[in-house]
């Protein structure tokens, strides 16, 4: 919105500003406008459990490396609380799933898979660790958010409304280390 609002003061800026010149300014390209933010509609119920189990495993076992492979006394520290934490999610998550019929996989989706071989193969740990788990949780405030507030499954609902503040709480803490 603010993006569309300032492409549009700066348009007709330029517009104004080529009918003072004494020659004819040549056409205006047109600016191609995309929103700051697509609205995506909440995943199905089987879609979030795949999704938000898959955030978790890569956690947990981004967090497990971490416990040895990290320099930085705060890597390990947060990856503690981030293993501890997202265990706690993933049991919720089972919990409920359980009472549809959907059962969170012991399998990472593939996109979170590369991140752990990418994670596992990295010069800079503590570095990788950071940007990867930034990148988790940037996915998994919107995943748990999104369902929470439009998800239509009332069973696991609440999972994410629990599992959400977690998340941002999770990502300030990747953010400031």
């Amino acid at each position: 919105m603010h993006r569309t609002r300032f492409l549009l003061i700066l348009g007709l800026g330029t517009a104004m500003l080529a009918g003072c010149g004494r020659e004819p300014a040549p056409p205006a390209r047109p600016v191609p406008v995309t929103p700051s933010r697509v609205e995506v509609l909440p995943l199905s119920p089987s879609d979030y459990v795949a999704t938000a189990s898959s955030i978790d495993l890569l956690v947990v076992q981004a967090s497990q490396l971490a416990q040895t492979k990290a320099r930085g006394s705060s890597v390990r520290e947060l990856a503690a609380r981030l293993m501890a934490d997202h265990i706690g999610v993933s049991a919720q998550l089972s919990f409920a799933g359980r009472r549809l019929n959907l059962l969170p996989s012991a399998t990472m989706m593939p996109r979170h898979q590369a991140m752990l071989e990418e994670l596992k193969g990295s010069w800079d740990f503590d570095a990788a660790f950071k940007r990867i788990m930034i990148a988790a949780h940037e996915q998994g405030v919107r995943v748990h958010g999104d369902f929470a507030k439009g998800g239509n499954s009332p069973t696991l609902r609440p999972v994410a409304e629990i599992a959400f503040p977690a998340m941002r709480h999770h990502l300030d803490e990747l953010r400031a280390l």
